[in-house]
């Protein structure tokens, strides 16, 4: 941690409260952090050695606050602390225990370990809720390991597309393969969907990912929905050859095609307002210095709060590739393995964290996320919110993600309080939320 970072997490308490929850925190986010695939950096994939690890951590931090836990076939951790009357529906609450290559130690972590923070409060006081509360630890979200983005919270949504199951990753291993290696099952990937008043609600707390808190001097938002997305891979086909032999004009460069196409996306998500495209992965085989690349694989992640300008986009740019292509005499493959639509949150779940983030002395600013989280994926199994924190200078995805320990301890405490207010509108457990959520 730099010494920018350790003064941001140092401010005095504001309107001088006392930090319950949040040196414990941080404390327990930098232990999570410290498990990693890679020494001096955070990567923590999908079914790693290292997520694991972590699995086993935080399963323990879940037992140490009182809860009972399970895990699913798809290796998503589950803590549970029982309602006054058991077995009656829950309000789910966590992330993901996955990350990005050369994360930032607050991205899923902190929604995770914060859920831990609020009931082991209720554990510590034997405060008992009339719904039980389940803290999820989703084990795959970002992506970064196999072509699956929110996977696992797919499945508990009964979402999951079984195809996916067979995705595999950089080094040929599939998703069924790598869940056989850590004791999960492929085959019963069913078995991880919950029924639909099984949960009562779900609430995700995460950091924004953004400036826009940040600009506004406010620590907590209430957020209003989440952009739809479409991910694709892009195979290039060329010719690999000599090069010290083959002449400029008789060449067929993956690369150069693929730089030329590359250059296109970026130039079409430039000239839209509310869209956004990015390159994240590029291979360009066969990868040595002296021979023309035969072959480049790509990745495109397109995002807009607007569905029917990202599908514009989108089919406007695979007519764009294939034209880049034709003319350069270059082959082409699009798979487009994944479409997620905008997801307006529900609002009942919105105005009960405006109201928490209210009644912790807080501005409840409402905005929307640029980011796919597992919330936009659990809207499609009961009402589902999200409070954002937020993170210095807006950076994630980063390790230089910061945030501050008042900050951390208002995210517990806001995420304590919204559960309360969902649970005293569902008094029976049973009866849906007045809102807009469509089962």
């Amino acid at each position: 941690m730099s010494a920018k970072q350790a003064r941001s997490r140092t401010r005095r308490p504001p309107n001088g409260q006392a930090l319950r929850f949040g040196p414990a925190l941080m404390a327990r986010l930098d232990q999570l952090a410290a498990i990693t695939e890679i020494p001096g950096q955070l990567t923590r994939r999908y079914l790693s050695p290292a997520h694991m690890r972590s699995m086993r951590k935080v399963e323990a931090w879940m037992k140490q606050a009182g809860m009972t836990t399970r895990t699913d076939p798809l290796m998503s951790l589950f803590g549970r602390w029982e309602g006054e009357r058991p077995g009656v529906p829950a309000i789910a609450i966590g992330s993901h225990l996955d990350t990005v290559v050369d994360a930032g130690r607050y991205d899923g972590g902190l929604g995770v370990l914060a859920a831990i923070a609020a009931v082991a409060e209720l554990s510590r006081t034997g405060e008992r809720l009339e719904h039980a509360i389940e803290v999820a630890a989703f084990g795959e979200e970002e992506g970064s390991r196999f072509p699956t983005h929110i996977l696992t919270s797919s499945a508990v949504a009964g979402a999951v597309k079984p195809a996916l199951l067979d995705a595999k990753d950089a080094a040929g291993i599939t998703v069924r393969e790598a869940l056989a290696a850590a004791g999960g099952d492929a085959d019963a990937y069913r078995a991880c969907a919950r029924k639909k008043r099984e949960i009562a609600a779900y609430v995700e707390l995460h950091i924004e990912q953004g400036p826009v808190l940040e600009a506004k001097g406010l620590p907590l938002g209430a957020v209003t929905a989440i952009n739809g997305s479409v991910r694709s891979t892009v195979t290039v086909t060329g010719f690999a050859g000599h090069a010290g032999t083959v002449p400029m004009g008789a060449r067929r460069d993956a690369l150069t095609g693929a730089s030329e196409m590359i250059l296109a996306i970026e130039e079409l998500a430039a000239s839209q307002a509310d869209l956004v495209a990015t390159v994240g992965r590029a291979r360009v085989l066969p990868g040595a210095q002296n021979v023309i690349p035969g072959r480049v694989e790509f990745t495109i992640d397109m995002r807009s709060p607007s569905d029917s300008v990202r599908q514009k986009a989108h089919a406007t740019l695979l007519a764009s590739l294939r034209e880049i292509a034709h003319r350069r005499g270059v082959g082409i493959d699009i798979d487009t393995f994944q479409q997620n639509p905008a997801v307006a949150l529900d609002a009942g779940v919105i105005e009960a964290v405006a109201e928490a983030i209210a009644a912790c002395g807080q501005a409840p600013l409402r905005l929307p996320s640029g980011a796919g989280h597992d919330a936009g994926v659990m809207a499609k199994l009961c009402p589902s919110g999200m409070i954002f924190l937020r993170c210095k200078d807006g950076i994630s995805h980063n390790p230089a993600e910061s945030i501050t320990v008042e900050d951390a301890d208002l995210g517990v405490r806001a995420l304590l309080e919204a559960v309360r207010r969902l649970d005293r509108r569902l008094p029976a457990g049973v009866r849906p939320l007045a809102s807009t959520h469509r089962a």
